[in-house]
């Protein structure tokens, strides 16, 4: 009998504009990590707020246009995504300098990225930028800078956005994934069968993963 432990498949549709996203993907990595889980993470595109304009908006003004939420509300929707993310090792900045942008070049940048094997380690220094360097991540520059950091060659990502290389394949990512029923984020599926929507906690997502270790294949 084989009793070596398969690859479980993770796909995760996020964006970085997404505070749960990266919430969601600390507790499931701490989970995997905790159940010495064999794993491959592909990240997928998905647009919070593909009408932004590209100057972007503050923050506050824009909870309270997207969702309604009082000053009382956002507060203390603030403080609940400070809690969650310190329990998982995210420092969430929040202030008044944060702004709401939209990432249809970011996810260009992470489709490029992907072919130079730096998704991954692009997906984490976009989520740092915007949550607590509050990086204008509607200024291709300001992307370009993010992807030399992480050692991706600077040039090369600016051209990219300024040429719009992957806007196709990006737009067929996006449409594929609300095709199969994704509509909010993070949205996590395994082995491209059992979905998981929302930051979920680790001990719930122990549960989970304990739950596809005992399922026959």
């Amino acid at each position: 009998m084989n009793t070596q432990a398969k690859t479980l498949e993770i796909d995760i549709v996020s964006d970085v504009v997404c505070p749960w996203c990266i919430v969601g993907y600390r507790q499931l990595a701490e989970a995997l990590e905790a159940s010495g889980t064999p794993y491959e993470i592909r990240w997928h595109p998905f647009e919070l707020n593909p009408a932004m304009p590209p100057e972007g908006q503050d923050m506050e003004e824009h909870l309270v246009e997207k969702y309604g939420l009082t000053k009382a509300q956002s507060d203390e929707n603030v403080a609940r995504l400070s809690d969650a993310g310190s329990s998982v090792g995210f420092e969430f900045r929040f202030g008044d300098t944060m702004r709401m942008h939209n990432t249809f070049n970011v996810h260009q940048l992470l489709h490029w990225a992907d072919q130079q094997g730096k998704k991954h380690e692009l997906k984490q220094a976009l989520f740092t930028a915007h949550f607590q360097a509050h990086k204008n991540l509607s200024d291709i520059a300001v992307l370009a800078d993010i992807a030399a950091g992480i050692g991706l060659e600077r040039e090369t990502a600016l051209a990219v956005l300024e040429d719009q290389r992957f806007a196709e394949a990006v737009r067929e990512a996006e449409q594929f994934w609300q095709g199969q029923g994704i509509n909010s984020v993070p949205a996590v599926i395994f082995n491209q069968r059992h979905l998981v929507s929302g930051a979920q906690g680790v001990e719930n997502f122990k549960s989970i993963l304990k739950q596809l270790a005992e399922m026959k294949e």
